[in-house]
């Protein structure tokens, strides 16, 4: 079964209890020692308090918020920092963030943390960056909500050109860079893996157009996840790239029972079996990376689970479907 897998990513404690120093370490150093591709982090900057009216307004009309219903937003640390702080405790494991809300940071910014970032990991790190959806934490980041898209576009572009070009110069709409240099380059070259999340049309040609790939959110559905996968590689076609060389990472929400749960099961929710049968057709479907994320799972990523039993669950998730031979990719030498 394992070689007809994906590959398998687990994500990084970062929501929750259970993210603690010490877990993040542990679990980094089992999930290496067990063969996992990737460890990934994501972004939550704030949570709407309760009773706040645009909190039901988000919740229903956009399907990446959660708020309703998922306590796993309450309580989320940094994405790069947990990163950088597991990278001194591994050797071979990728990491990745799943993703950043890159519009929150000036990309001058996430272009010199993340090339700092590629250097401490040694050449091991992916960015994934999407561009939000909580009105608040726009208001919070002091960024305006409306023509995301557009901004969203130029972003990458400007970033990209903050990676590769030294000195860089930069004009446009929403982003300036005067004629700078901008030392060291990144380890990887020309720049380190770039992944787009989304889930809108747009979105998804975005992330094969302008990056190397796509990151799907915790709600996907793995039954339509075909028709995502090809507005992507439309997007890589525009571009004039191979749309067979794009990745995709799709996240999955894991719960292990023991017995079939029988008729009207969810996605992921099943025996051992199941789980690695509905990861295998993933492969099929054009999915090249899978990540399971645990920090959604309501057993584990929620602050009001024991800790402990929050970390059991998590390693006997990962011990579970760990793959059978290793997925580790080597870092690339030092540029």
């Amino acid at each position: 079964m394992s070689d007809d897998l994906p590959l398998m990513g687990f994500g990084l404690p970062v929501s929750g209890s259970w993210a603690t120093p010490r877990t993040m370490i542990r679990i980094a150093r089992r999930a290496e020692r067990l063969g996992y591709a990737s460890l990934w982090t994501f972004q939550r900057i704030l949570y709407p308090a309760e009773g706040e009216p645009e909190s039901a307004l988000v919740a229903a009309s956009n399907p990446s918020a959660r708020l309703a219903d998922d306590p796993s937003y309450r309580a989320v640390h940094d994405a790069l920092l947990p990163l950088a702080y597991v990278a001194g405790h591994t050797e071979r494991i990728g990491l990745g963030t799943a993703t950043v809300c890159a519009p929150f940071t000036p990309p001058a910014l996430l272009a010199k943390s993340t090339t700092t970032l590629d250097h401490l990991t040694h050449g091991r790190l992916t960015v994934g960056v999407g561009m939000g959806w909580m009105p608040q934490e726009y208001v919070a980041a002091g960024v305006p909500y409306e023509r995301r898209g557009a901004r969203m576009d130029e972003y990458l572009r400007c970033l990209e050109a903050l990676w590769t070009q030294d000195p860089v110069e930069f004009d446009g709409e929403f982003y300036t860079v005067p004629r700078s240099r901008t030392g060291p380059r990144p380890v990887q070259l020309p720049h380190p893996p770039l992944l787009v999340g989304g889930a809108a049309p747009a979105a998804l040609r975005r992330a094969g157009r302008l990056a190397q790939g796509w990151i799907c959110s915790s709600s996907g559905d793995p039954a339509r996840i075909s028709e995502s996968v090809e507005q992507v590689r439309d997007g890589a076609r525009e571009a004039g790239r191979d749309p067979q060389q794009v990745r995709v990472l799709f996240r999955a929400v894991v719960e292990l029972v023991d017995e079939d749960p029988g008729p009207g099961r969810r996605p992921f929710h099943g025996t051992r079996e199941q789980v690695l049968h509905e990861i295998s057709r993933l492969r099929a479907q054009g999915v090249t990376e899978v990540l399971v994320d645990l920090n959604f799972s309501p057993k584990v990523g929620s602050p009001d689970v024991d800790a402990d039993d929050a970390t059991a669950e998590a390693e006997r998730v990962m011990d579970s479907l760990a793959p059978q031979t290793g997925q580790l990719r080597q870092p690339p030498p030092s540029a």
